[in-house]
């Protein structure tokens, strides 16, 4: 996953110049063609409709909810979601990010997978490759609206 964290301009909801929606759209578009993008969409400000919602030990004690704006160096203004090989495939494509801004910072994580948490009960593993069949499931329907 690459997270385009956030900055004081697109807390600000300035949005890019048109040069830069266009450069990103034929980034998108080269990775749509090289078939490792997956998702990828821009984040209003925190400002707007946000919220962070903080758990507690207790089950019986709510969930707390804090509206934003927030801090913007806690903030990711985008991502997209790539199917890769390596991180180094991940690093050459968030190397041809057309950003210009000077600051402009993308970060790498890698999307845990089942196997990652180690050793599960297989009813667990099972529950887990049915979940990811549904999704995929209705995200082929939605497409195929």
């Amino acid at each position: 996953m690459l997270l385009v964290k956030a900055n004081a301009k697109s807390e600000a909801g300035v949005p890019p110049p048109v040069e830069m929606l266009q450069a990103m759209g034929e980034f998108n578009q080269e990775m749509l063609a090289a078939g490792v993008l997956m998702a990828g969409e821009g984040l209003l400000a925190s400002s707007r409709d946000s919220a962070r919602v903080v758990f507690h030990a207790s089950k019986s004690e709510p969930p707390d909810v804090v509206s934003g704006p927030f801090p913007v160096q806690d903030l990711v203004a985008g991502f997209w979601v790539i199917k890769v090989k390596d991180f180094e495939e991940a690093l050459n494509w968030v190397r041809k990010v057309p950003f210009t801004e000077e600051g402009s910072t993308i970060e790498i994580r890698r999307i845990a997978e089942i196997e990652d948490f180690g050793e599960l009960p297989e009813s667990v593993k099972e529950e887990d490759a049915k979940l990811r069949k549904e999704v995929e499931e209705r995200v082929k329907a939605e497409q195929a609206k």
